[in-house]
Order: C-alpha cells, then structure tokens, then sequence
C-alpha cells in the first residue's frame, strides 16, 4: 500500500488537514506530522536556535513545536521508518498564488519534500471564510492519485489553487504569475501612542496574463502549477556572460582576481 506524508502551515487542528485526511485516507496509508499552531507565511524557516518537540497524538499523528519545513525535515528523517510515495501539505484557507508562494509555509513544505527527492503537492483553497473544503479534498485526492501512478518530473511540485466556486469551470496548467500588494502595511499606535506596523491585507494586483495561476482561479478553473527548485534565471545567465563581460578577463595562469581586470573599457 502506498505511503503519503501528509502537513500543513495552519496547525495540526486545521479544519482544512482533518479534510485532506479524509480526502487520501482511502487512497493510502496516512501519517501526518504538522506543526501544533498556525504558521502561515513562515516561508521555508527551519528552527534552528532552539530543540524541536514532536508530540504523538495518536497512531500516525504527530504534532511539532515548529515550522512546515521543520516537519518534513524531521518527520522524513526520525518518524517515518521509509520514504513516502507523496508528500501532501494543505489544504490551505486562502490562495498561495503568483508572489505569495515565496512567502507560503503550505508550498514551502511541499519544496522541502521535493528537495529529499519526495513527489510533493501544495493544495490551497482560494476563498473567503466560511471555508467548505469538501472539493478541494476531492481535487486533493484526484491530483495525488495521478502523482501515485504517474509521478512527477525530478526537482518539480504542483502547486495547486482550487476555486471556492459552486461550479468550477475545469482545469488549467499554470504558470507562476505576479501578485503584488498595495497599501498591505498598516500604521497603528498603542496605547502609549507609540507607532507600530502591521503587515497583512490591501489590495491584490495580478498579472493580466491568460495563463497565469491568479487568471485561471479569477476565471473559475482549478489552476495546477509546476514549481521547479532550480530558482536560476536561465535567460539571465547569457545575458551577464554575453553582455556584461563577467567571465572575459578569466585567465589560466593561476594570478589572483582583481577587479582592476574588469573595469568597463
């Protein structure tokens, strides 16, 4: 029988892991280890100035003292007694879309899975409180049984947004867009009237392009996106060697770099 990992960013009591539970509990053997509170936009933090707590709750439920990427470090390392076939993280109250997937402790789980070689899935549910998780479980599920049979391209996860639509028009493949925010940092002052900020909210601004994942979600599609580690700009790559004259005064006789050597002519 097949072995999913299965965490989150929100805490182990997330109304939307008991759901993903649930969701690939009849496709596989389940174990789960998440942090015990919410860690939403922690990113890919491990904790590292302190020891790290697992509590075992029950039989293949595990809470951790710490981070996403703490809980798939240490649970690939010291609970689970062989790799999984998946790893799933979710499934997420809100939208991990274009710029906020840097920040996304729900991806970021899914990134440190793929990085010890684990096919991973990122599930988010892109909505508005009251959330109701019962089809973004079902397209949780949907999508982990292909990654079960199919796999995934090496270094690759999927990141995957699920409209909190009645109807949902369908599926599209994705690309990574934009997803800036104005005015998400507030000023507000305590009772001492000493200034402090706050950072969450404003306004989104997407990237108007057709097949982007904030385009597909805007148009009522589940929007599945590849998200490879490899962060190298390629195109940047020939543009410094060919424009820039990096590599031009390189030489093989073993002489001490000197930025003398490369002063723009």
């Amino acid at each position: 029988m097949s072995l999913i990992f299965i965490t989150n960013d929100d805490g182990i009591h997330s109304p939307g892991l008991q759901a993903l539970i649930s969701a690939l509990r009849p496709l596989a053997h389940c174990v789960v280890v998440a942090p015990d509170r919410d860690n939403s936009a922690v990113s890919h933090s491990l904790t590292m100035n302190r020891p790290v707590k697992v509590t075992k709750l029950q039989d293949d439920f595990y809470s951790l003292d710490g981070t996403p990427t703490d809980c798939v470090a240490i649970g690939l390392k010291k609970i689970l007694q062989h790799p999984p076939d998946l790893l799933v993280s979710g499934i997420n109250p809100g939208p991990n879309l274009g710029d906020d997937i840097a920040y996304s402790g729900t991806v970021s789980a899914a990134v440190e899975g793929t990085m010890y070689g684990i096919p991973s899935l990122a599930v988010s549910l892109a909505g508005d409180q009251p959330y109701d998780f019962t089809i973004a479980g079902q397209v949780a599920a949907w999508l982990a049984g292909i990654i079960l049979k199919q796999g995934l391209p090496d270094n690759t996860l999927l990141n995957a947004n699920i409209p909190a639509i009645e109807t949902i028009l369908g599926v599209k493949v994705t690309r990574q867009g934009r997803r800036l925010w104005a005015d998400a940092i507030q000023e507000t002052f305590d009772p001492w009237g000493r200034k402090h900020y706050w950072i969450g909210g404003g306004t989104p601004h997407l990237d108007p392009g057709e097949d982007t994942d904030a385009n597909a979600i805007s148009a009522g599609y589940i929007s599945v996106t590849p998200i490879h580690l490899d962060l190298t700009n390629h195109a940047g790559l020939a543009y410094l060697k060919n424009n820039c004259a990096l590599e031009q005064q390189n030489n093989e006789e073993g002489r001490s770099w000197s930025p003398d050597r490369y002063k723009n002519e």
